[in-house]
């Protein structure tokens, strides 16, 4: 390893199979414990209590999946992209993988401050005691084509305090039939975060049916931010591979 001051690092993961139902705090501890056991050497935060220098990005509801996830951490030595991926990736359990890893510029923002957008694939799952499974099917990805053609889009969105009718239709940037698959590409991030189990709740109501959450698996396929001429664009385009 190369000595060098702290580094700015960010790591794209995969989060699937039982790993969906683990809640945020466990997957920011497995891996905590996962860089430890890799060897890599990364930096810790000063003072009486020392923490790992690790960041998240626009974490998960509980029961999706994804194949973008993102993590900023900072290192005090470095070895190469395909290394640090081999080493994450020898730790790692079924449902968890680490894709790729670049290096960020020295001002680069954390990659919570700058997600701008997320896109889904949203399967119907199902259930043979459904007997309105195709129905339902053959509405729903109707109703998503044409979703963005209504002036409003309200749902009853809840927080923890109240809840409160939202017109949440300028967080849905593209939505539309992807063969029986429904593709959506939301807002994310802090000026608007829009979760894809609300838009699935607008298009069940569009069609008359009730929302069962557990009808549906959500899959995040990228995080986005946007770049210097506000296109979306992966937050791997943040930084370079490390040779």
């Amino acid at each position: 390893m190369e000595e060098v001051s702290a580094l700015k690092v960010r790591i794209k993961y995969t989060k699937s199979g039982h790993f969906k139902f683990i809640g945020h705090l466990d997957v920011m501890r497995f891996f905590q414990k996962a860089v430890k056991r890799a060897g890599l050497d990364i930096a810790y935060s000063q003072g009486f209590s020392p923490h790992q220098l690790m960041s998240f990005a626009a974490p998960l509801a509980l029961g999706v999946t994804s194949e973008g996830e993102y993590f900023d951490a900072e290192f005090n030595s470095l070895v190469s992209s395909d290394e640090f991926v081999r080493r994450f990736n020898e730790q790692m359990v079924e449902g968890m993988m680490v894709n790729d890893v670049i290096l960020l510029p020295d001002n680069a923002r954390n990659s919570m401050s700058i997600v701008a957008a997320s896109d889904y694939h949203i399967t119907i799952i199902d259930k043979e005691e459904d007997i309105y499974l195709a129905d339902r099917k053959v509405k729903l990805l109707e109703a998503a084509n044409h979703l963005l053609e209504k002036e409003t889009i309200e749902v009853l969105r809840k927080t923890k305090k109240n809840e409160k009718v939202e017109d949440i239709k300028k967080g849905i940037y593209q939505i539309y039939p992807d063969g029986d698959q429904i593709y959506m590409l939301l807002a994310t991030g802090s000026e608007y975060n829009l979760k894809p189990e609300l838009v699935v709740e607008a298009l069940c109501k569009e069609i008359g049916y009730e929302y069962k959450k557990f009808d549906y698996q959500i899959h995040r396929i990228e995080t986005y931010m946007r770049n210097e001429k506000g296109k979306l664009v992966s937050l791997l385009e943040s930084g370079t591979r490390i040779e």
